[in-house]
């Protein structure tokens, strides 16, 4: 799955539920709530005062360091 500034939140989490962590670091600690599942990663980001620029960048980073470690475990 590619994830863009339009995915909404709900999709990156059903994806991958390790992006949470990654959303919470950035400062958005409503990641279970329901309203925000429909938000897009650029409106969750535009609501928190968020670059979505540089939480896509680290959610990216998340997901390569993520298979990487996959690819050398097997």
């Amino acid at each position: 799955m590619e994830i863009t500034k339009a995915t909404t939140m709900g999709e990156m989490l059903q994806y991958d539920m390790g992006i949470a962590y990654v959303l919470m670091e950035a400062g958005m600690h409503c990641v279970g709530c329901p309203s925000s599942i429909g938000e897009s990663l650029e409106e969750a980001c535009a609501v928190h005062g968020l670059d979505p620029d540089d939480v896509l960048e680290n959610i990216q980073a998340y997901l390569a360091e993520k298979t990487q470690k996959e690819a050398t475990e097997e």
